[in-house]
């Protein structure tokens, strides 16, 4: 997959590709940008492009041939949620003593080391950063530079601390990523340290011709309504499980539905009911949550008279039905709420019983 293959960003991806060609790429580099849109591929790709046994040139720029031993052993790490739940499942097969001193990280390549977030917090931690200072002095092994990839910008602080002792002097041959979809979260310090790149959102219409190409079995429609969901995140679109999200919207709907028209709950009750504890429950709540926000976004555009921002827009005489009874206060009053079942479920609260007490809540 050459940086041809990458969708949108091409002055970013021109400007990095130019200084890998005059050997002045930086010790540390910023991708910012929303979820999906395509920090972590265009990591694995520089890394790749900076290790590649056999480079190439496309336009005049060094790119990488994605066949050596190198790129394809990089190129391993690019399916990053399979490859952290091989990690987290071999953590859960040490003894007791030796899991709580374990860190996950995933790699695939001596010289190439990615550091998610490590769970159950889902930050990233002291023991993490000290394996990036404990090896950034070695030099490579079967490269030409050590590459270290942050994958999310969620640092305890100890971890921040320290990852801004080995930004103040990195050796020359190791590049360090750090992927943010906020980089206001990462200290002012760090941030100064590297050099950032914000990664823009691509327009609906080249989402579509993209998904044309990746998800040709899906209708026109359905690429669209894909388009219009993941607001430019090209990652976002590619992976996007349909299905699943209709049935997190009919749920969505049908909740609303029953707090904005009162009456029998049985249905509702038996939606919410289908809401378990649990890792896949969680996962599920939060898919409900995710698509809630976006009906409620809806009905916003509508009260506004809007209509031509909706996003679910295979449903918009249904989302206009509801906006009959959805006024301005309602929907705030809803949006409101649903942060509550948020910070709810980050106190494990029943999620079936905090989704019944939301629709309760906004009964009209």
């Amino acid at each position: 997959m050459p940086f041809s293959e990458f969708q949108g960003n091409a002055e970013i991806v021109q400007r990095l590709r130019e200084m890998i060609a005059r050997e002045r790429f930086p010790h540390a580099v910023l991708l910012a940008g929303r979820r999906g849109s395509g920090k972590y591929t265009l990591a694995l790709m520089l890394a790749q492009a900076l290790n590649c046994l056999t480079p190439t040139e496309t336009d005049g720029l060094p790119d990488f041939c994605g066949k050596c031993a190198n790129c394809a052993r990089i190129a391993q790490s690019a399916d990053l949620s399979v490859r952290c739940a091989e990690a987290i499942e071999a953590r859960e097969g040490l003894r007791e003593t030796d899991k709580k001193e374990t860190r996950i990280f995933v790699q695939t390549h001596p010289d190439v080391l990615v550091i998610p977030p490590d769970p159950p917090q889902m930050m990233i931690k002291v023991d993490q950063v000290r394996r990036v200072i404990e090896t950034i002095r070695y030099r490579p092994a079967e490269g030409r530079e050590r590459v270290y990839i942050f994958t999310d910008s969620a640092f305890m602080k100890e971890a921040a601390n320290s990852l801004l002792k080995v930004l103040e002097e990195p050796p020359e041959f190791a590049t360090i990523f750090l992927l943010s979809e906020n980089a206001g979260e990462l200290l002012p310090t760090i941030r100064s340290r590297s050099m950032t790149f914000t990664l823009g959102a691509l327009t609906r219409e080249e989402i579509e011709r993209d998904l044309a190409h990746s998800r040709p079995q899906w209708k026109p429609a359905q690429r669209a309504l894909v388009a219009r969901i993941s607001e430019g995140a090209v990652g976002c679109a590619r992976g996007f499980d349909l299905a699943a999200y209709i049935v997190a919207r009919d749920h969505a709907l049908a909740i609303l539905n029953s707090a904005l028209r009162g009456g029998e709950h049985s249905e509702l009750f038996k939606i919410t009911e289908s809401y378990r504890p649990g890792a896949e429950g969680r996962e599920k709540t939060e898919e409900l949550i995710r698509t809630l926000y976006s009906v409620l976004r809806d009905l916003m555009f509508i009260a506004s008279g809007a209509p031509e921002s909706i996003r679910n827009t295979d449903v918009v005489a249904e989302l206009k039905r509801l906006g009959e009874s959805a006024d301005f206060e309602w929907i705030t009053a809803a949006s409101d709420r649903l942060a509550e079942v948020e910070r709810g479920m980050r106190r494990n609260l029943l999620r079936s019983l905090s989704l019944d007490a939301f629709a309760a809540a906004l009964e009209k």
